[in-house]
């Protein structure tokens, strides 16, 4: 705990078996209260892994759900374990676990709600091996985002995402796709109720067993990004009713 508040940490795993013992051993468990382990139907050993390493809450998806469906069943069991604040890591050791701390703390301080790990803020992208054409992508997409929603975040895309359970209570998650633009659905629900987000700077690591999505998959998501982004903006004017809202 931090500040009496329950930490939990939720991995989002699809064939993390190469990665999830480095992920899983450098979370700080002098805070951090306990780790749900949700498989995607993964075709290696990740589940195996994480019963390997001890962790105790693990949920495994007989069929492929997709990003944003793991996250679901992520959340959901984070909430019925009491959690107060609940880490989204990728298990995949993209985002190093060392900054669980620093994030937790904003929260449980009382400071902000939702904390991001940012790979903008500095260089840490490009210095990680983002990618040229992602990170042009990824300021593209966010510099319109900010415009749209009318917010200032140096970045839409991070899959680092520490949130307090009062936001995951308060927010319809559960409306949103279960592929990759739940992300975004997220944030968009997040500023909708009035919340802010914090950033902190996050090194990132891109390597072969880091996951990652092609060009294709890329655009596919570029365009769901910005229907959310103008599905926001319309719901602020009033003419347009979202569901996930």
């Amino acid at each position: 705990m931090l500040n009496d508040k329950k930490i939990v940490v939720v991995l989002p795993a699809y064939n993390a078996a190469l990665t999830l013992e480095k992920t899983f051993r450098e979370i700080p468990f002098d805070i951090v209260d306990d780790v749900v382990l949700v498989d995607d139907a993964s075709k290696d050993d990740t589940l195996e892994i994480g019963r390997q390493l001890g962790i105790r809450h693990l949920i495994r998806h007989d069929n492929n759900k997709g990003y944003g469906g793991n996250q679901k069943s992520c959340y959901n069991k984070a909430l019925e374990l009491g959690a107060d604040v609940v880490v989204m890591l990728h298990p995949d050791y993209q985002y190093t676990p060392k900054l669980i701390t620093a994030m937790c703390s904003i929260i449980a301080n009382g400071l902000y709600p939702v904390v991001f790990g940012s790979r903008i803020l500095g260089k840490g992208a490009l210095k990680g091996g983002m990618p040229l054409y992602k990170y042009i992508f990824n300021r593209m997409l966010t510099l319109t985002q900010n415009i749209l929603i009318g917010q200032k975040l140096s970045e839409y895309h991070t899959g680092y995402r520490t949130f307090s359970g009062e936001v995951l209570r308060n927010i319809n998650y559960m409306a949103n796709s279960d592929d990759f633009v739940f992300d975004n659905e997220m944030i968009s629900q997040i500023f909708m109720k009035g919340y802010d987000i914090a950033e902190i700077t996050c090194p990132t690591k891109y390597f072969e067993e880091a996951s990652s999505i092609n060009f294709k998959r890329s655009a596919i998501y570029g365009l769901g990004v910005l229907r959310v982004s103008l599905q926001h903006r319309m719901h602020m004017w009033g003419l347009y009713k979202g569901k996930i809202y």
